[in-house]
């Protein structure tokens, strides 16, 4: 009797006659052999059906099953460390769902937009998959980080009467008459909350009306947000530490071969331990006007260059060869694909070549007292082989909220983590201001009405103590992690300037 199972299962089965249900990912035939690579979610195996004079009809239906159709499987289980996981299955039995036909997305090179507009079929790719999976088990991990230390979750609201962060990054809602405006943070929410359950923490959706469309934005997001009472700001960036290193640890036990997949450097996550380091805001800005920085991106621009005259002589190249004629089909689909992919490298290296004297010139002339952008920390964190930890922003150009620093009045004890390999950041926190008098000075000081922050100013009128947090953007983490380029495939659905679809 056959056991239903799972293909991340097969190794308990070896042997044993299994079935299992998925979809079929691609075929091969080979004489009397037709192997069907199989999906079922939890992973990928190859299953074998020989051709025989019994199952004649059979085996010519299978061969003309297109990719995603849905079918159940029943046959041995055996071991073949040449299959894709490790284990194939003898076929007996095939039964068709249903067969699919035309499914859009091929084996072929396909442009971003492409893929984007069909993203609720893009899940359905090995690279896709993965990613998912390794969000889904950071997800986990961040959950239990705090549950495990004695954090209360607390739901804050994600309509907001006024800003928590920029006013200019808001998105305006009519609620029954009133504006009101999509939750930036639920950080003015967790400090009340705080003072009652002294460790808390949010999670769940924010959103940015910021109008970027850089690798590194979405205009809707998920963050996690700790708040700690009786803290400074060496027991925030403790707990950023431990926090970080808690996922990192977790992802890397979990998921090396997704990792494999995507084709991450595991060694450079590998590095990322504590102690991360440190530098004040005054010592980055000093760094990013050093000749240090300056080689680094010289060598860039060389780099860059160099690689633009080879892809436009690749291209070329391949553009002659599909020309030939009696070229056969299926070397002019493979030299399509390579002609595609060598472009978009091309895009990406002409904007660099465009970009770097920009970056280069913004860091040179970086002027005390501005914030970091975001080509300021990529730099930055380039040159650093674990996450580090900027600390000690001039006010002026931070929330009203953060606490104004004792030996410097100018500075505020807040700081942002930025990830190595050039992520930037993926933290930003700060201890807060707990004394009344300063957060009404420094709110009169940036034009803020009171009546919306009556109820915040009560944080402080009764039982105030010192207290921090920050929040951890989960789609930077996962673009960090999983080596992505793009944070738009690391949210099942991003949602992004001039994209709402699917």
């Amino acid at each position: 009797m056959a056991t239903r199972t799972t293909i991340d299962r097969l190794s308990e089965h070896v042997g044993q006659t299994v079935t299992l249900e998925g979809w079929v990912y691609n075929t091969r035939a080979q004489g009397k052999l037709l192997f069907i690579i199989l999906r079922d979610g939890t992973g990928m195996t190859q299953c074998v059906l020989e051709k025989t004079d019994e199952n004649l009809e059979q085996f010519q239906r299978a061969r003309k099953l297109g990719q995603e159709s849905s079918l159940t499987i029943t046959g041995e289980a055996r071991v073949d460390e040449r299959s894709v996981g490790g284990h194939e299955v003898r076929i007996a039995e095939l039964h068709v769902v249903q067969a699919a036909e035309g499914y859009p997305i091929t084996p072929k090179a396909h442009g971003p937009e492409f893929l984007m507009n069909h993203r609720h079929l893009w899940f359905r790719s090995k690279r896709q998959w993965a990613i998912l999976r390794i969000r889904s088990t950071i997800v986990d991990a961040i959950r239990r980080f705090y549950q495990d230390r004695g954090f209360v979750l607390i739901d804050s609201p994600l309509f907001a009467p006024s800003a928590g962060e920029g006013a200019q990054t808001l998105f305006e809602v009519d609620y029954f008459g009133d504006t009101v405006y999509m939750a930036q943070t639920g950080q003015l929410y967790l400090e009340a909350a705080c003072m009652s359950h002294r460790k808390v923490y949010c999670f769940g959706p924010t959103f940015r009306a910021e109008k970027s469309k850089t690798r590194r934005h979405l205009t809707e997001f998920w963050m996690v947000e700790p708040e700690i009472a009786y803290a400074d700001l060496d027991d925030v960036l403790q707990l950023a530490e431990d926090f970080v290193c808690a996922i990192i640890q977790r992802v890397l036990a979990d998921h090396r071969p997704e990792l494999e997949i995507l084709e991450r450097d595991v060694s450079a996550l590998e590095k990322c331990v504590a102690p991360f380091h440190r530098m004040t805001y005054t010592e980055a800005a000093e760094l990013l006007r050093s000749d240090r920085v300056a080689s680094l991106l010289d060598e860039d621009l060389a780099r860059a260059e160099a690689r633009v005259a080879e892809l436009k002589a690749e291209v070329d190249a391949r553009e002659e060869e599909r020309k030939q004629p009696g070229l056969k089909n299926w070397k002019a689909d493979k030299l399509a694909q390579e002609i595609l992919a060598a472009r978009e490298e091309l895009s990406e290296r002409e904007d660099e070549v465009k970009n770097i004297p920009h970056h280069k010139q913004l860091a040179a002339n970086f002027q005390w007292g501005t914030d970091l952008g975001g080509s300021d920390e990529t730099i930055i964190a380039r040159l650093h082989d674990r996450p580090v930890f900027v600390t000690h922003y001039p006010g002026a150009c931070k929330a009203f909220y953060m606490k104004q620093n004792e030996q410097d009045e100018r500075l505020v004890n807040n700081f942002d983590m930025l990830a190595p390999e050039g992520y930037g950041e993926v933290i930003g926190g700060s201890q807060r201001e707990d004394d009344y008098e300063t957060l009404v000075r420094k709110m009169e000081e940036e034009g803020l009405d009171r009546e919306p922050y009556e109820w915040y100013l009560d944080l402080r009128r009764y039982g105030s103590v010192p207290h921090g947090g920050f929040g951890l953007g989960v789609e930077r983490t996962v673009r960090w992690l999983c080596g992505l380029k793009h944070i738009r495939e690391t949210i099942p659905y991003p949602r992004m300037m001039g994209r709402v679809y699917p």
